[in-house]
């Protein structure tokens, strides 16, 4: 598990689609903290299908460098 503290604007040599997985959210708050947690399962022919197999943490920090860089990208007002 991890909590992202900022991201970081990369480039990739070669790009490939992935495959579609489900991911299951939380939202919560903690010592004052409100937080989102996504964790995905992986493909549904894995041999433990429903086992998390990543879970990130959003705070509002972070949530909204993710929201900016959504904007920016996919033109959502």
């Amino acid at each position: 598990m991890a909590r992202i503290d900022s991201f970081v604007s990369g480039t990739l040599q070669r790009m490939s689609l992935h495959d579609p997985i489900d991911a299951t959210y939380f939202t919560y708050e903690l010592d004052g903290r409100k937080l989102l947690q996504i964790n995905t399962s992986g493909r549904k022919n894995r041999e433990m299908p429903d086992k998390v197999s990543q879970s990130i943490q959003l705070d509002e920090d972070s949530a909204g460098q993710l929201f900016t860089i959504l904007k920016n990208h996919f033109g959502f007002k």
